[in-house]
C-alpha cells in the first residue's frame, strides 16, 4: 500500500509541476554562418535560486559535445525573478547538408536548491524544443511562402503529404474546413525535407492543412483537388 501511495504521489507531482525556469520560444533556428541564436530564460520563482543546465541533442537523442552546434553557458545560476540568456553557436558545420535543414533539440534542465527539510522529494524539470540548422543556401527561400508548394495525393485511406521543400514541416491539422483543421483533434507529425508522409483520414471536398511556422504561429493552407492531386491555393 505504501508503494502505491508513493507512486500516486509521484504522478501527482509530475502532472502538477510547472517549470520555474522558462524559455522565450518553442523552437529555435540557427541560420547558416550568421551570429549565434540567443535564447532568453527566466527564473520565475519568487524565492528560490535555480541552476539552469543546457545542452543539445541530435535527432537520435545523442548529446552533442562540441560540434556542429554548442550551447553556452552549459550551467548557470539564476537568482529569483532573474533573466538570463543562452547562446547557440555553430562550430564545425562542414559535415552538415547544404541543401536542406538539419534538426536538433535544445534542452534546458532546472535544478532546484537542496532542501533543508527532511524527507522532501525534489523534482528537476526539463524543457525541450526543436532546434533547426538552416544553411546559407536556403535562407532566401525561407523568407518566401514556401509552404504553398506542398501537395496532397489522394490515397484510399487518406492523403500523402508531399513536402518538396528543404525545410522540416510540422503538420498539426488536416480537415475539411479551416476551423476543424486549426482546432480539431490531430496527432501532429513532422515531415522531413524532400519527403512524404501518409495521413489516414477521411477524404474532403476541399482539404485544409495547418502547420507550425518559424515563429510558432499556426497558418492554414487550403487546397484544390483535381483527380488524385491537390495543390495549395495561391
Amino acid at each position: 500500500m505504501k508503494y502505491k501511495l508513493l507512486l500516486v504521489s509521484l504522478l501527482f507531482v509530475a502532472q502538477n509541476s510547472i517549470a520555474a525556469v522558462s524559455l522565450d520560444r518553442t523552437r529555435a533556428i540557427v541560420e547558416g554562418s550568421s551570429n549565434p541564436v540567443v535564447i532568453n530564460i527566466e527564473n520565475q520563482s519568487d524565492t528560490l535560486p535555480y541552476l539552469a543546465q543546457a545542452w543539445i541533442d541530435d535527432k537520435n537523442g545523442n548529446k552533442l559535445t562540441t560540434e556542429p552546434l554548442i550551447a553556452t553557458p552549459l550551467v548557470q545560476r539564476l537568482e529569483p525573478k532573474i533573466k538570463s540568456m543562452i547562446r547557440i553557436s555553430t562550430t564545425d558545420i562542414s559535415k552538415l547538408p547544404t541543401d536542406r535543414e538539419s534538426i536538433y533539440y535544445f534542452n534546458l534542465r532546472e535544478i532546484p536548491p537542496k532542501s533543508d527539510k527532511p524527507n522532501v522529494m525534489q523534482v528537476a524539470l526539463q524543457s525541450r524544443i526543436k532546434l533547426f540548422y538552416r544553411p546559407d543556401s536556403i535562407l532566401d527561400k525561407s523568407k518566401t511562402n514556401w509552404a504553398l508548394d506542398l501537395e496532397l495525393e489522394v490515397k484510399n485511406n487518406g492523403y500523402i503529404i508531399k513536402n518538396t521543400s528543404p525545410f522540416y514541416l510540422t503538420v498539426i491539422g488536416l480537415a475539411g474546413d479551416q476551423n476543424k483543421s486549426e482546432n480539431g483533434a490531430f496527432d501532429a507529425v513532422m515531415i522531413e525535407p524532400f519527403s512524404s508522409h501518409e495521413i489516414k483520414t477521411a477524404h474532403f471536398k476541399k482539404p485544409y492543412l495547418t502547420y507550425i511556422n518559424d515563429y510558432g504561429g499556426r497558418p492554414t493552407i487550403s487546397f484544390s483537388c483535381n483527380a488524385s492531386l491537390c495543390k495549395a491555393d495561391k
